[in-house]
């Protein structure tokens, strides 16, 4: 069965269109109107490969809080619904991500248990009109609706934008571990039946 979701979500802030296709080769069409956030998330298509498409048209003129946190709400939501009922999933993933001269560590639970855990500076922009806690609020908003347990940690690091880079590639190469199939699983990865 295809593990693919799209959605449209339109408020008074944003309009969003999300397709996703879990088991992709890598693919990305990325249009927010953030450029930085578009890298981002071409990132974490390729590294996770995902096919993603994502058109989103926000009140930037305010800033760019409301397409960022909606786009990860919608990602959250198409992801959980491409997993379908986890059976045969891996469903715990980590990664130690270098760039340069920062080292992240990213370990996810798709456990249907939403947290995140984000222990990164917020001192340093990711890019500029982009501050790390827009970062951690992007997360939060996929953790929330994926419904799955995120911690994120910057072990070292001095630059904004490496350890932003660092953050979503981890976060793309733990999803792609913890929703592989496991050939060795038959059910869903949990003593209780279900997760």
């Amino acid at each position: 069965m295809a593990r693919t979701s799209s959605i449209q979500r339109d408020t008074a802030e944003t309009q969003i269109s999300l397709s996703l296709n879990i088991d992709g080769t890598g693919k990305a069409d990325i249009d927010t109107g953030v450029g930085f956030f578009d890298h981002m998330l071409t990132l974490v298509a390729k590294h996770a490969f995902i096919d993603l498409e994502v058109k989103a048209k926000g009140d930037l003129e305010v800033d760019n809080h409301h397409t960022v946190e909606d786009v990860g709400i919608c990602l959250g939501i198409c992801l959980l619904e491409a997993l379908g009922d986890k059976k045969g999933i891996t469903r715990y993933g980590h990664m130690y991500l270098p760039m340069d001269e920062t080292l992240s560590r990213v370990v996810l639970d798709l456990s249907n248990r939403p947290y995140i855990e984000f222990r990164v500076p917020t001192d340093k922009d990711a890019s500029l009109g982009f501050p790390m806690s827009l970062v951690e609020e992007f997360f939060r908003a996929v953790s929330f609706n994926l419904r799955c347990n995120l911690h994120m940690e910057c072990l070292y690091g001095r630059d904004g934008h490496h350890i932003s880079e660092s953050l979503f590639k981890g976060f793309a190469r733990a999803f792609r571990n913890a929703a592989e199939n496991d050939p060795r699983q038959t059910g869903v990865p949990s003593s209780k039946g279900k997760l």
